[in-house]
């Protein structure tokens, strides 16, 4: 196996037995060689206002829309498009747990496909984003039907093709089931990326009580203000108590899962959304997946261990954080280049083949070329 750039030694012989798994080129400077300067500053006021400037420099026009979840959900999303701009395909991305369509990577992942040519929808899970109006019942993370919904939706509203899609953390962990479900659903996906995706959801959360808790609380603070929100918009289906919003992550978790579920135990939640061991192997959609070795909110070993096709390939990065990736002190970001990189590539090759199956189609009904 031939990295780009080595791991440590323990991930270079953990990731020597899969043949999918490579090293990232990614190397920032040493100031920002610390994992949680990297997360710390990758969700920073500044790096929001520099995707706000970079998505506007764009000259995009942005238009809001409500996109059909199935069963009368209703998910909120954001189109951009250049105008007068002949599409080259349209890219679908989502944002992790808590943050939204305007988080930092959703602007700049955005800008930076539009200047590559592509249509852009932004999609707002449930319950984020200000839209938690839309729909009575709470946001989590088993809800990958509604997202395949809107998916579905967004494709008929949004012609354009190839389409392609993106997400970071748990929106890395959506794109990769969207990947699954694409075809099921009829859904033509020519590619996904997924920046530090959630992998195996259990051994995230241990490994989040386990380590810095700057994370663990600040989950915990949205995640809070998103569940007061919601006694506040339906206070008669929602009746639970501040003692309720005072718990922590996994006893919070374990209230969600046996009150606004039908899994019953919080085992089974976490199972249900988990996307580890062989779980991926019968993706059909070609799918990349970056993840740095030093993230302090999800463990590295997961990746090792995931069973994965030969059109899906795992790039690990010694440095990077959760979903930070940065190069330098103007908060760019190496991932949303990767994934504009990784996808319009997808989206060319799956031009290609239409060309070619197309041009073999009329070959063969005109054989004589008469």
């Amino acid at each position: 196996m031939t990295f780009e750039r080595p791991l440590d030694a323990d991930a270079s012989a953990a990731a020597a037995g899969n043949a999918r798994v490579g090293g990232s080129d990614y190397a920032p400077p040493l100031w920002l060689r610390s994992p949680h300067v990297q997360t710390v500053l990758a969700s920073s006021p500044w790096r929001r206002q520099r995707g706000a400037r970079r998505l506007a420099g764009t000259g995009a026009v942005t238009t809001e829309h409500l996109v059909d979840g199935g069963d009368g959900v209703r998910l909120h999303g954001l189109h951009s498009v250049v105008p007068g701009q002949a599409p080259r395909g349209l890219a679908l991305l989502l944002h992790g747990w808590e943050g939204s369509t305007e988080s930092s990577y959703m602007r700049l992942t955005a800008a930076r496909m539009l200047e590559r040519g592509f249509e852009v929808f932004r999609l707002n899970f449930r319950d984020h984003g200000g839209s938690h109006h839309l729909n009575e019942a709470i946001f989590h993370s088993n809800r990958i039907d509604e997202v395949v919904h809107a998916a579905v939706d967004v494709a008929r509203r949004f012609p354009a093709r190839p389409m392609v899609a993106a997400g970071y953390s748990l929106g890395g962990n959506f794109a990769l089931r969207l990947g699954l479900r694409a075809p099921a659903a009829g859904l033509q996906l020519a590619g996904v990326a997924a920046v530090c995706p959630v992998i195996d959801p259990a051994r995230t959360m241990l490994y989040m009580e386990r380590g810095h808790r700057l994370y663990l609380r600040h989950f915990e603070r949205n995640w809070r203000a998103s569940l007061r929100r919601k006694r506040e918009l339906f206070p008669q289906r929602h009746t639970f108590d501040d003692a309720t919003l005072k718990l922590g992550m996994r006893e919070l978790t374990d209230w969600l899962v046996h009150t606004h579920t039908d899994f019953g135990s919080i085992d089974r939640y976490f199972d249900g959304y988990s996307i580890a061991g062989d779980r991926l192997a019968a993706l059909q959609v070609p799918a990349d997946i970056l993840m740095s070795a030093d993230d302090p909110v999800i463990p590295l070993d997961e990746f090792h261990a995931l069973a994965l096709p030969g059109h899906a390939r795992v790039e690990l990065s010694r440095w990077g954080g959760h979903c930070g990736f940065l190069l330098d002190a103007r908060l760019d970001g190496f991932a949303e280049r990767w994934v504009t990189a990784r996808l319009a590539t997808h989206a060319d090759a799956a031009r290609e083949a239409g060309t070619r199956t197309r041009l073999a189609a009329a070959i063969h009904a005109n054989p004589t070329g008469a």
